[in-house]
């Protein structure tokens, strides 16, 4: 077997990341944040450092980030605009910019310390698109590794560590493999990168920033299993995601660590190529993404035959997540022992999680399995904004569930959150604070199923149909006590009646919502009244004796559905009212209020 070092200029990558240097984040959150212009002033500033592009460190509110090493180590947040100016002229000085100063190591910000970054440990760190960079911090050691074994002792390994798939279902990854080790000569990988929950980017965030990871878990199950054609499937809205892969796996090509024979280990031969998702949500569903793989419509299809038993083109195919290969390449990286020291008894290694929704610091974070609930949110996620209340936690996308406030002890971990009626799912938390209203939270999860349904099957295509119906009654203040027994009914129906899991899944938002929120169904019914002022429909406003007569909700309102005199009280007009909050969410003497019909 040949050594790494012959093929990659491994010390030439160490020179790079130990020497002085400054990096700009440049994946998709720091481009929407102004990076590419930070990335251009600093340039243009001729400071005398290299000036490297590195991916996403998982801190999306501090973006952009820019981190000079020079003297020691400085990370900087929020660098745009004239704090990019400012910051630069520090750099010309040999000063640290203490206004945009976040640390001098990852390990110092508070959003760090509970993390265990095995899978995240470069993002943010090398060049995506430097193999020598990627190789310097043990990039290929896991390959190397898995090259010396017989491909079956691999997959013991693969089973010993305990790694599931972290797409959804948690099946153990060593076991889906040995399901086609001896099945013929002709099989294939797919490595899923088709997320499309709401809130959800992990995916995203690895194939931009780390993509060699991915590939090298790829090559390792690959190897393994005895497969010699692969396919990296991701969704056609991640351009950068997809440019990057496409460049990591030219590079590969370029160094012959893909084709034939790879590191000289004979009869050891790989393609991978990558392929744009439809569009679709359901083509993250196997089956559906195995259809579209192959140039046809992105439907479902009934299961048996899995696809270790027939999938592309009627032969035996291993699908596994994005996140599921990087932590291959970790495990054999680190040894299964090490891996195994981190997460939960039936889960080992970390998990990728998206923040999102009424968070401080919404980015990607990697938590040991076994991390509750409440040290995400509060110790990583730094709370909820302004300090407002947490209402609850939704999890899994929509085929997951809401997890109430109550309940925040709970253990990121896949029976663990099926006790609560959730899932861990691909890895989004949407964090909700008691401004949500959980029947919105349904209603809006119901629509974006119904949406995203293929039509294929009726259960799910006219089931989410009538429940987002039954729904918007509900928002609208229409609805009956009987809406709700037949909410439960067709729930059943549907989760049992589909065909994939899209449906079968999708009224678990519903369930978990009526088991932990069911005051609020009832008073949405019964006193057409939404609480947290969400549901506009069954909401009015009302100026109280607070006003004071400024006159500045007058001078907000589109559509001139506010009257009075100056420093006299005002009167909102409600039939004019289009319910814009702009009145409410700017008076400064806070006097007016939600209301719904019962107060009227």
């Amino acid at each position: 077997m040949k050594d790494l070092n012959s093929i990659i200029d491994v010390e030439k990558g160490r020179r790079e990341l130990e020497g002085d240097r400054i990096t700009v984040g440049v994946a998709t959150c720091g481009i929407s944040a102004g990076a590419m212009q930070t990335l251009k002033l600093l340039n243009e500033s001729n400071l005398g450092l290299p000036i490297h592009t590195v991916g996403c460190a998982g801190m999306c509110y501090n973006e952009p980030i820019v981190t000079v090493r020079k003297n020691g180590v400085s990370i900087y947040a929020h660098a745009a605009g004239d704090e990019a100016s400012e910051l630069a002229e520090c750099i010309r000085k040999g000063r640290v910019c203490e206004k945009l100063l976040v640390g001098h190591d990852l390990s110092e910000i508070d959003y760090y310390r509970k993390q265990c970054r095995m899978v995240m440990d470069n993002c943010g760190i090398i060049n995506p698109l430097s193999v020598e960079q990627y190789a310097a911090r043990g990039g290929f050691s896991g390959l190397q590794k898995a090259l010396g074994l017989d491909p079956h002792r691999v997959i013991d390994l693969v089973k010993d560590s305990k790694l599931r798939g972290r797409g959804g279902a948690g099946f153990p990854t060593g076991v889906k493999w040995s399901f086609v080790v001896d099945k013929g000569e002709k099989k294939y990988l797919v490595c899923n990168g088709d997320e499309g929950d709401p809130g959800a980017f992990m995916n995203r965030t690895m194939l931009e920033s780390d993509p060699f990871r991915v590939l090298e878990g790829m090559m390792i199950a690959a190897y393994a299993t005895g497969i010699d054609e692969a396919f990296v499937y991701t969704r056609a809205e991640y351009p950068l995601a997809i440019k990057t892969v496409a460049n990591a796996i030219e590079i590969l090509k370029g160094k012959n660590l893909l084709g034939r024979n790879i590191l000289g280990k004979e009869g050891f031969n790989l393609d991978i190529r990558l392929k744009k998702g439809a569009g679709a949500y359901v083509c993250g569903e196997e089956t559906a993404l195995m259809r579209s793989i192959m140039g046809r419509r992105g439907y479902p299809m009934p299961r048996p035959p899995y696809p270790t038993d027939q999938g592309l083109w009627g032969r035996p195919t291993i699908i596994n997540n994005v996140d599921t290969l990087a932590n291959v390449a970790v495990l054999l990286k680190i040894g299964v022992d090490d891996f195994k020291k981190v997460g939960s008894d039936k889960s080992g290694g970390t998990k990728t999680v998206c923040l999102a929704g009424k968070i401080k610091r919404p980015g990607v974070v990697e938590v040991p399995f076994g991390i509750t609930l409440r040290e995400i949110v509060y110790d990583i996620g730094g709370g909820l904004q302004d300090d407002a209340e947490l209402k609850a936690i939704q999890s899994g996308g929509p085929s997951g569930g809401c997890i109430p406030a109550r309940l925040i002890d709970t253990k990121l971990d896949y029976e663990t959150l099926k006790g609560v009626d959730s899932i861990v799912g691909s890895g989004g938390l949407v964090v909700m604070s008691t401004q949500s209203c959980m029947v919105d939270v349904a209603r809006y999860f119901m629509n974006f199923t119904q949406q995203e349904s293929c039509g294929k099957c009726t259960p799910c295509r006219e089931g989410t149909m009538r429940l987002l119906e039954l729904l918007e009654r509900i928002t609208m203040g229409v609805a009956e006590e009987g809406d709700l027994l037949l909410i439960r009914k067709l729930s059943q129906f549907v989760k049992d009646c589909s065909l994939c899991g899209l449906g079968q899944n999708a009224p678990n938002p519903l369930f978990s919502t009526m088991k932990y929120f069911m005051e609020e169904y009832e008073t949405h019914i019964r006193e057409r009244k939404c609480a947290a002022g969400v549901c506009k429909t069954i909401t009015t406003y009302e100026i109280s004796d607070k006003c004071v007569g400024c006159g500045n909700c007058a001078r907000l309102c589109p559509v001139s559905a506010i009257s009075g005199k100056l420093k006299e009280q005002h009167y909102i007009d409600i039939e004019k009212c289009i319910r814009c909050e702009e009145c409410y969410k700017n008076c400064a003497f806070h006097a007016i209020r939600k209301i719904g019909p019962k107060n009227r």
